[in-house]
């Protein structure tokens, strides 16, 4: 595993947590197939010999931190990503986060979701799933998917938490359900040191960084490429494929029919300073996010080497400078997204 990155030095996950890569890599296209109420959550078909290059190339050019969740895929990714964790030597296997989420229940056979759980029978249930899938002894980051649905409920889950640290069966956790008041509840406690949330050059929740930078937490950016129409290979007549959730889903308008248009018109303003230094549209995009807060650490998805390559060159190039990002921040600042 290459270590020896010089530009983008490592972050620490909160103030007392892991020392990992300054850039993640989400595996949620490796599931493949399934749905959440009855509507596609997969990235469509998965090749898992394509997607264990794609892990192995991550871990070559220095990615420590790999984002997965129980629920993709019905468990498949955290399968596909324990099968490239097991080919690891033992001391790159030991500098390797593995972050995985829970509180989605599913049925792996028929590949769909059976709702939400978050009491601390099924939190300790799915986490022992999770070490199963994975082949890991301990999870380094144990995050809430969703299902809170009262401060109270969180409460309860993080004294779950608390106990599965205790146990030696988690190291960490954190939020990626990220209403302010969830992420408040769950940095309470000192083992907390993450909330995944949406951030890229479209927009972010600001009241969820100012909570994490009040409690020192790291920010795992989830959608940082805004589910690839940042890649700059779409377009409205060359959209995700049948079966993509891209195509139908509550929570991105990015390749809705009648939004992508204006999406793509607000790519094209800050084309040209994303590109800055030769970078490529995924490497500016991803630097972007090192420039607006040292806390957030991008988590692009990958399923080729290619991606991976790609993503993982960019700790290479470091931030975009400064005064561009400031540039960028400007010309989007009328995106729908921010808040």
């Amino acid at each position: 595993m290459t270590t020896n990155i010089t530009r983008t030095p490592p972050r620490r996950l909160g103030r007392e947590g892991p020392e990992v890569s300054a850039l993640g890599a989400g595996t949620w296209a490796m599931g493949g197939p399934f749905t959440v109420d009855g509507r596609d959550a997969g990235w469509g078909p998965a090749d898992d010999e394509v997607s264990l290059r794609a892990l192995r190339t991550a871990f070559d050019h220095g990615i420590t931190l790999i984002d997965t969740a129980a629920i993709y895929g019905t468990g498949h990714s955290e399968r596909v990503l324990g099968r490239a964790l097991a080919e690891l030597n033992p001391d790159a296997r030991d500098h390797v986060v593995v972050a995985t989420k829970f509180g989605h229940l599913f049925d792996e056979a028929t590949r769909t979701d059976r709702g939400h759980d978050v009491s601390a029978a099924s939190i300790r249930t799915q986490c022992e799933a999770s070490l199963r899938r994975l082949g890991i002894e301990a999870i380094g980051l144990y995050q809430l998917h969703g299902g809170a649905r009262s401060l109270a409920e969180a409460e309860d889950v993080v004294a779950t938490c608390e106990e599965l640290v205790d146990a030696g069966k988690i190291r960490w956790f954190g939020t990626s359900q990220d209403a302010p008041e969830i992420v408040e509840t769950f940095a309470s406690s000192r083992s907390c040191v993450a909330v995944q949330t949406q951030v890229n050059v479209f927009g972010w929740s600001s009241a969820v960084l100012d909570v994490a930078r009040l409690h020192g937490l790291a920010v795992l950016a989830r959608s940082p490429l805004a589910m690839g129409l940042l890649s700059g290979r779409y377009a409205p007549d060359r959209r995700p494929g049948p079966g993509d959730v891209r195509l139908d889903t509550p929570w991105w308008t990015y390749f809705d029919e009648g939004e992508m248009h204006a999406w793509l018109e607000r790519l094209d303003r800050v084309r040209e300073l994303l590109t800055a230094g030769g970078r490529s549209l995924v490497q500016g995009a991803l630097g972007y996010l090192w420039a607006l807060d040292e806390a957030i650490i991008p988590l692009p998805g990958i399923r080729t080497p290619e991606q991976a390559q790609e993503n993982a060159t960019t700790l290479e190039l470091g931030p975009l400078p400064a005064p561009v990002a400031a540039q960028i921040t400007e010309l989007l600042a009328d995106s729908p997204e921010r808040r």
